[in-house]
């Protein structure tokens, strides 16, 4: 029952090329930096990666990205990467975009056993009727493209079917966990990480603070170990790494 591991690196050593990864968090929130790192590390490449996005330039999954490690894509949200912009519109990557909830739902219909869904997310546009580019070709035309999905009327309302996820790894990151590999998770960094782990058949979670069984009230488990095959614990140094994607800051009024 004991699923700690002794390193992030001994936790990645299976994870080869070509393997389908969910990665948990958003943007820099809740992102599991020390796995990333440690798959950097080993040289896995031609990976096929479910997540929000591809990270930020240099950060996050935006280290595997940049050194062309990454084939494929699932995802709802380019933002700021400009790195992952560039690749897509060179054909140097294959991009598979859908709405942000229909990402989610796949994720946890995956780890649920429930292999599709309907959904009105997409109707009457490319997601349900096909064509939107995955890849293009070096001289900028399309070379790839999404095929039509199956859309069916419920209730007066028309619904596309969406099929799961289910990954070979899934890697993510949590607050607190203990060594039966339940789970909690901070605030907004909640937001991916549970469905991702539900969808790897092997999850990967690094711990800012590592419990012994028994001491996480069973109500407050977002994610029960079931779900989580190894466990890895941060250092104090580690878990304080959390850098801000983008600072502003609001003059106080009165302020000369």
């Amino acid at each position: 029952m004991d699923k700690v591991v002794a390193s992030a690196a001994e936790a990645v050593a299976d994870i080869g090329d070509g393997a389908s990864l969910a990665v948990g968090g958003f943007g820099l929130c809740g992102v599991p930096t020390v796995l990333i790192d440690a798959l950097y590390d080993r040289g896995s490449g031609g990976l096929r990666v479910v997540s929000n996005n591809c990270g930020l330039d240099g950060r996050g999954l935006g280290r595997l990205l940049a050194a062309g490690r990454i084939a494929r894509a699932q995802g709802s949200y380019v933002g700021d990467n400009k790195e992952f912009a560039r690749q897509y519109l060179a054909g140097e990557i294959e991009l598979e975009l859908m709405p942000q909830g229909t990402l989610a739902e796949k994720m946890r219909a995956g780890g649920a056993g429930i292999p599709a869904f309907y959904t009105p997310a997409g109707v009457g546009t490319m997601i349900a009727e096909g064509g939107l580019p995955w890849r293009y070709a070096p001289d900028g035309t399309v070379a790839v493209t999404s095929p039509p999905k199956e859309v069916r009327e419920f209730g007066g309302r028309r619904y596309v079917l969406e099929e799961s996820i289910t990954t070979d790894f899934a890697l993510v990151r949590a607050a607190r966990g203990d060594r039966h590999g339940n789970l909690v998770f901070d605030k907004a960094a909640r937001n991916f990480n549970p469905l991702c782990a539900m969808a790897g058949r092997i999850t990967l979670a690094e711990v800012e603070e590592l419990v012994e069984p028994g001491e996480l009230d069973p109500d407050a488990v977002h994610l029960p170990g079931v779900f989580v095959q190894r466990v890895v614990r941060l250092t104090p140094e580690q878990a304080a790494d959390k850098p801000i994607e983008k600072r502003t800051v609001t003059e106080r009024e009165g302020r000369d």
